[in-house]
């Protein structure tokens, strides 16, 4: 045990904390595991840590037993509370639990730096938070490193490289701006109850500027009308951007007949360069 806490079985049955659907549940009840996916964010002590959808507190408790020094933990299900407020009670003054939808709040007034991310994300939002999380008003953002779990299929489309079936927008708006790699793989049995699907964790640290200078609008408006159309040529699918996209093509280093997913993230940059107009 990573703790003096009842095991997570029989915090999910003295609480009748069955997982919801509706909230994308799937617990994960082994403290081995989430003390690993703990330990995959790297040294915690000194670091404040968000937690989204922490559930019956697994996560939270590894984040804890770890070191962390406090966890903000952001809980949509009003039945998980009294679970979480076992745990806050166990490690004084290091947890604090809110109650409300991360999608709707705003953590940062909560939180001091260092601040790290690490979540069990609930499965029909972690999309949606990673792409706010890496697309903030301003870079660097609020957070050094993200841990995530995700389905293994959205796993591997942030980590893809150009050629690969699972390479698209999510890779390029990552990598862009983070090094994200996958630290570990689960299969469905090791949830509760098992998903139809199996996830994995990445772990994303930011860089302190982008990797390749491009205006952060025009980039994502470009590989959005390339991958949109992904089996089209390039000059064809970014037709509707420039009356000259070919010559612009060409001038990015960038065959106009290829296909966006054989593109790397430097032509990506250099394109979205050339149609703001900056030549650097």
């Amino acid at each position: 045990m990573i703790d003096s806490l009842p095991p997570l079985r029989d915090v999910i049955r003295s609480h009748d904390l069955r997982a919801k659907k509706s909230f994308g549940q799937n617990f994960l009840l082994d403290l081995n595991l989430t003390a690993r996916i703990a330990r995959a964010a790297g040294d915690l002590r000194g670091a404040d840590v968000l937690e989204v959808g922490p559930g019956p507190g697994g996560l939270t408790r590894g984040l804890l037993a770890e070191g962390a020094r406090r966890v903000l933990a952001i809980e949509k299900d009003t039945r998980c509370l009294p679970a979480l407020a076992e745990i806050s009670t166990a490690y004084p003054g290091r947890l604090q639990v809110i109650a409300g939808d991360a999608l709707a709040l705003d953590p940062l007034e909560h939180l001091t730096p260092p601040v790290k991310v690490v979540s069990n994300l609930p499965y029909n939002v972690g999309t949606e938070l990673l792409i706010r999380w890496m697309t903030p008003a301003t870079w660097p953002p609020f957070w050094d490193s993200l841990t995530l779990m995700f389905q293994r299929e959205v796993a591997e489309r942030i980590v893809a490289r150009p050629g690969a079936k699972a390479y698209g927008r999510l890779a390029l708006m990552v990598q862009w701006r983070a090094n994200p790699q996958i630290v570990l793989s689960l299969p469905p049995e090791a949830f509760t109850p098992p998903p139809k699907v199996s996830s994995a964790v990445v772990h994303i640290t930011r860089l302190a500027a982008p990797r390749f200078p491009a205006d952060a609008a025009t980039l994502e408006r470009v590989v959005a009308a390339g991958f949109n159309q992904r089996r089209k040529m390039l000059r064809a699918a970014l037709r509707g951007l420039h009356p000259q996209i070919e010559a612009m093509l060409l001038a990015a280093g960038i065959a106009p007949t290829a296909r966006a997913e054989e593109i790397g993230l430097e032509a990506w940059c250099r394109l979205a360069r050339a149609l703001k107009g900056d030549s650097r």
